[in-house]
């Protein structure tokens, strides 16, 4: 998504807008991807420029809530794989045994998607070594 600082209207005074207002980034690796989509989905494209802009600003929330309840179901996920295996759970205990309280579940969580990642990446180079394909 083209995140571009917008350029600030003057106001009354002359000066520019208030500080508060929004800085956008752009990122040309992202832009070039979003121009290549458009380019070959041109009916998307179109349809997404008839919507009124109350829709499309939902849209862009209702993305965001999916991926939030996305990360909460991996999180859940995580947490439910490690709280059955005992032994397993001592050792994530162990390991945050010095945080604060209410930070103990979240690390334990990242720690754990981490190497959910770790192991299912390792898996997959010794898969991919067994069926003779290079990493």
């Amino acid at each position: 998504m083209s995140k571009i600082k917008p350029s600030a209207p003057p106001s009354a005074s002359g000066s520019a807008a208030p500080a508060d207002a929004p800085t956008f980034r752009s990122n040309p690796e992202v832009d070039a991807k979003i121009d290549a989509y458009i380019k070959e989905n041109p009916k998307y494209w179109n349809y997404v420029q008839a919507m009124p802009r109350e829709r499309l600003e939902r849209s862009v929330v209702l993305n965001e809530v999916r991926e939030l309840d996305r990360q909460q179901r991996i999180r859940e996920g995580v947490l439910k794989q490690i709280n059955r295996n005992p032994e397993l759970k001592r050792a994530y205990e162990l390991l945050v045994k010095d945080l604060p309280e209410d930070q103990k579940e979240t690390v334990i969580a990242q720690i754990g998607r981490v190497a959910r990642r770790a192991v299912t990446r390792v898996q997959g180079q010794q898969q991919q070594k067994q069926e003779g394909v290079g990493v």
